[in-house]
């Protein structure tokens, strides 16, 4: 009975917990080397393991010249775990990449994760003089890019599926000049949501 409590099972008359969620999330370029390891371990969940995408590993030469960017979760403003992540290079001239967008499936139904590790490597590499941000994104993610202001140029096959080549609109991306401290996303109360989303 005693750990029936403890694991948050109310008992008669009891109020129970709520699921545990991380105050907040800061999304930033990568600083340490466990946010750098923690980044690459979610990629290989997500690309080798969770798609079949790749076999083993999910590196290439890109990664020895891109920034890592992390979103990492926060308990009373300590990181505790990286959650999401992606990885931005420059190509030629003032071209940029984006690539390798990953959220953890645990964390993927706080919808801001991934877009606001979109917003950072875009308005960081706008603030390094970037012209043009591309993108080969994954066409069941197609949408979520258009709603954060990014153009399709073409469809194509990479990898085997399809993919969508795309283009932020930078000026919806001021440049960003302090990538390493980044942005910081609020869980929002569950109570709140549920207020909100019963109006």
């Amino acid at each position: 009975m005693f750990g029936e409590a403890i694991a948050g099972e109310a008992l008669d008359g009891e109020v129970g917990f709520e699921p545990y969620a991380p105050s907040e999330f800061r999304i930033k370029w990568t600083t340490l080397d466990w946010e750098a390891d923690e980044a690459y371990k979610l990629r290989r969940a997500v690309f080798c393991i969770e798609q079949g995408i790749f076999v083993g590993d999910d590196r290439d030469d890109i990664d020895m010249q891109a920034q890592q960017l992390v979103a990492v979760s926060c308990v009373a403003g300590m990181p505790e775990q990286v959650v999401g992540t992606v990885r931005i290079h420059r190509d030629e001239g003032n071209v940029w990449f984006g690539s390798r967008l990953a959220v953890h499936t645990a964390f993927r139904r706080h919808g801001k994760i991934g877009a606001t590790l979109i917003r950072l490597a875009v308005s960081s590499a706008h603030a390094l003089g970037c012209e043009t941000f591309l993108a080969h994104v994954q066409s069941q993610n197609v949408p979520l890019f258009r709603a954060l202001h990014w153009d399709v140029l073409a469809e194509e096959t990479l990898l085997g599926r399809p993919h969508h080549l795309m283009q932020a609109q930078l000026d919806w991306y001021p440049p960003c000049v302090t990538p390493y401290g980044g942005f910081v996303t609020h869980t929002q109360p569950r109570g709140l949501a549920s207020a909100r989303s019963a109006a």
